[in-house]
């Protein structure tokens, strides 16, 4: 099944502690559902000391599920992907506004 949402798309958080947050995919796992938004889904990691690197708290992105995230159109606005044929090329489409992504 292709893929509705890849690694770059800008997206919009739908439900969960982040709802209404808007970010990029930095990165997908698609057999577990989740991806990677940046600046969403936020937590505190503690790293240890070492000689090349200061320890303490650092902020990390952790997944979130594939289902509370929807692209952003051209408007702003969150929209569902469609899939259509242009010619020979199966391109995504913003379902709101008719667009290819």
């Amino acid at each position: 099944m292709a893929a509705k949402l890849r690694k770059g798309d800008k997206v919009i958080v739908l439900a969960g502690k982040d709802k209404g947050l808007t970010g990029e995919i930095k990165s997908v796992d698609p057999k577990a559902g989740k991806a990677v938004v940046d600046g969403v889904n936020m937590a505190v990691r503690h790293v240890k000391q070492s000689q090349s690197s200061e320890g303490g708290r650092t902020p990390k992105a952790m997944p979130i599920q594939l289902s509370n995230l929807a692209i952003v159109d051209a408007n702003g606005k969150a929209s569902r992907v469609g899939f259509r044929m242009d010619g020979d090329n199966k391109v995504r489409f913003a379902k709101t506004t008719g667009d290819a992504i």
